[in-house]
């Protein structure tokens, strides 16, 4: 039976690049304006993917909207406020009225805030986490039970890709005074794993992607200060550029990935292998 199993696999007709393809399926990105969010939705489209563009300024995803419509993929601008359940009701809504089916959701959307332990304000630790984690949780709960209905009808696999961080694989610094981060992408990886058990039956794969250090709008303050001290511990002595995230983005997007779940990709040019 095993051996019979094998050679079918290898009899295949489908090979990596239609693996990779993401041609027809339809991608949301929340935060996908600017920064990582913008960096992966560019590399879905890039592969052929339709994007949904989301955040709380709507008018910075219009203009990313339409620079990736150049690359001959639709893609629309939708405001979405991810501590919101109404809010993102409505985005998934939008997005079934424009392309009547979602693929793919990026959770990306995420704020920091720096304060040592012993000042930081219960309104800033619950703002972080609630826009990190709950977050994430509410755009997971809205996109999964279309997800489940998709996959009831056409037997169509969903992907929901989280964005952790290596800061949320332990402790830092004492010069990083951002408990809230560190502890909400803590709490991704742990939503991850478990939403990959529990949604397994219905041929969802979740998984998570933990970035190391990427110049970004919430990031360059904190290395233009320590810029020398975190490359002295990353391995490949340079921080993250504008096309790292797109590879592990696509592959977790796709069906190259479809025996991945549970997963935590680290992309952090060796920080957390030290």
């Amino acid at each position: 039976m095993l051996k019979e199993a094998a050679s079918t696999t290898r009899d295949s007709t489908v090979n990596v690049k239609q693996l990779f393809d993401l041609t027809g399926r339809v991608a949301i990105v929340t935060g996908g304006s600017i920064g990582l969010g913008r960096q992966m939705a560019e590399g879905l489209a890039e592969m052929g993917a339709d994007l949904v563009l989301c955040a709380r300024k709507k008018e910075r995803c219009h203009q990313a909207a339409e620079e990736l419509q150049q690359l001959g993929v639709k893609a629309i601008a939708l405001g979405c406020d991810v501590k919101n359940p109404d809010s993102i009701q409505e985005m998934v809504e939008a997005t079934l009225s424009q392309f009547g089916r979602i693929d793919v959701l990026i959770n990306n959307a995420g704020i920091s805030w720096g304060a040592p332990v012993e000042e930081m304000r219960l309104e800033d630790w619950n703002k972080v986490i609630e826009t990190n984690l709950t977050g994430t949780f509410l755009c997971a709960q809205a996109v999964g039970k279309v997800m489940i209905r998709q996959g009831r009808a056409e037997n169509s696999a969903g992907k929901i890709i989280n964005i952790a961080s290596v800061a949320g694989l332990g402790g830092a610094p004492a010069e990083l005074p951002a408990i809230g981060y560190h502890a909400s992408k803590g709490g991704v990886i742990s939503f991850t794993k478990d939403l990959a058990c529990k949604w397994a039956s219905h041929n969802i794969q979740v998984n998570a992607i933990a970035p190391g250090w990427f110049p970004t709008h919430m990031s360059n303050r904190v290395l233009e200060h320590h810029e020398e001290l975190f490359l002295s511990h990353i391995p490949l002595r340079r921080f993250g550029n504008e096309h790292d995230l797109k590879g592990a983005a696509v592959f977790l997007a796709s069906a190259a990935s479809n025996y991945v779940t549970g997963h935590v990709l680290v992309v952090d040019g060796g920080q957390s292998a030290w």
